[in-house]
């Protein structure tokens, strides 16, 4: 089969549409499943559900109250470390990451 080239002419990975097309969809159900806990945890948790949960309080601070101003935040700068070692897994498993398909 062709390989695909980088920008520089390295081999990336074995060309092959259904290949790329199962990349493209492990990349999209990640995708979507992160901006799925984004959404709930962002609109869910600090407009939905605020005043249920500001009925519990963390710190002094009511829970629906930190979510609407810092919580999401926080989430969402964890879901980019969690997308970052999703991505590297999927990129190995489909052997995306520019390493020989033949390593152990």
């Amino acid at each position: 089969g062709r390989l695909a080239a980088g920008p520089t002419g390295e081999s990336r990975m074995k060309y092959s549409p259904d290949r790329a097309a199962a990349y493209w969809r492990a990349n999209l159900r990640l995708i979507a499943a992160l901006l799925t806990v984004w959404f709930a945890v962002s609109f869910g948790a600090g407009i939905l559900f605020v005043e249920q949960l500001n009925a519990i309080r963390i710190g002094g601070l009511k829970l629906g109250f930190f979510f609407a101003q810092q919580g999401s935040i926080y989430v969402f700068v964890l879901l980019i470390f969690v997308y970052v070692r999703a991505m590297d897994a999927i990129d190995r498993r489909y052997h995306a990451d520019g390493k020989p398909e033949d390593r152990a």
